[in-house]
């Protein structure tokens, strides 16, 4: 119970500060949505007023004139009550609620999946790698995918799409999330479509991302290997594969655990280069134009669930440690 409470109160505080530094941020960035605005009406040829452009801002739930104190009141009651306002963006008068609605199941089927492939597949390697310590795998995999891990994301995009997507006879589309020509709907072409859509995205974040979890799981690896329970399991002879996945490996495992947490709670955000080189409809790409349009409702609304996601994966995978390592509970 004493657990409980400490974990629930510290997540509660980090969320009370988080959300006071995602009011104050956007409004020290420079531009405000008052001069988007403006620069916006002014492109399209029609002259406006300040007046005319603070009664427009008040209508969309900003009102500059307002006493900070009390923006800073309203704006808590409606991040907590979920009425996060209209885009005063590039999709101006467009709820906040709908943008995010549309966005959010692209990039989780995305990054999600991309996220947890790669830390699926570089906790296994890196597992096999520990346990064969000098070997040719150690020798060779790890190296090359801290490489890559070490590349910057939009260059791998870029070198995937010169690979696979441009020439006489592309493999693979480099655009958008599905094909234009479709109409959206669960039939095999629509789904085929935006699987093809997703492979090159999804392969840049996997390039990018394995070779930290196959690094972290080696160590991680090598060092429960000299533990005094791994040599007792040698020693009464039980089946060298158990002992890899079953004492090792599940004991190594544990230490990743909070970083896959943090990994998983940015899926939210997007991985926002990589949804900006494809042109990828996801929360990424809609936080590259909030920022540039200085959309305070859509940007405050984006890291409250970025805040919100990190925030629940760590705790929860606080909980499993709690419940899967019996040292956490002694301590706890």
């Amino acid at each position: 119970m004493r657990f409980l409470i400490r974990r629930l109160g510290f997540f509660v505080l980090t969320l009370w500060a988080a959300m006071t530094l995602n009011f104050f941020i956007p409004r020290m960035m420079p531009g405000s949505p008052e001069q988007a605005l403006r620069e916006r009406f002014s492109k399209s040829g029609s002259v406006v007023s300040p007046e005319q452009l603070r009664t427009v801002l008040a209508e969309f739930g900003f009102d500059p004139d307002k006493n900070i104190a009390l923006q800073y009141g309203e704006y808590l009651k409606a991040m907590v009550t979920g009425h996060w306002g209209v885009s005063i963006g590039s999709s101006l008068g467009v709820p906040v609620t709908t943008l995010i609605g549309d966005a959010l199941p692209w990039t989780v089927g995305l990054v999600g999946i991309a996220t947890v492939l790669a830390f699926v597949v570089g906790s296994l390697i890196g597992t096999i790698s520990g346990w064969r310590r000098g070997g040719v795998i150690d020798g060779i995999v790890p190296p090359l995918f801290i490489v890559t891990s070490a590349l910057p994301y939009f260059w791998v995009a870029l070198l995937l799409i010169s690979l696979f997507a441009i020439g006489n006879n592309p493999v693979l589309p480099n655009d958008f999330n599905y094909d234009h020509n479709l109409t959206p709907g669960f039939n095999a072409e629509f789904i085929g479509s935006v699987i093809e859509h997703g492979i090159l995205p999804a392969g840049t974040i996997l390039i990018t991302a394995v070779g930290g979890w196959i690094l972290t799981m080696r160590n991680n690896m090598v060092t429960t290997l000299a533990e005094d329970y791994v040599r007792m399991a040698r020693a009464k002879g039980i089946p060298n594969r158990r002992i890899m996945f079953g004492y090792a490996g599940r004991n190594a495992f544990l230490p990743n655990l909070s970083g896959f947490a943090m990994s998983l709670g940015f899926v939210i955000s997007g991985t926002i280069l990589v949804e900006y080189v494809f042109n990828y409809p996801g929360l990424g790409y809609m936080f590259y134009n909030a920022t540039v349009s200085t959309d305070y409702p859509l940007l405050q609304a984006l890291f409250l669930l970025v805040t919100l996601a990190v925030l629940i994966c760590v705790l929860l995978c606080d909980f499993a440690v709690f419940l899967l390592d019996p040292r956490a509970r002694t301590k706890g």
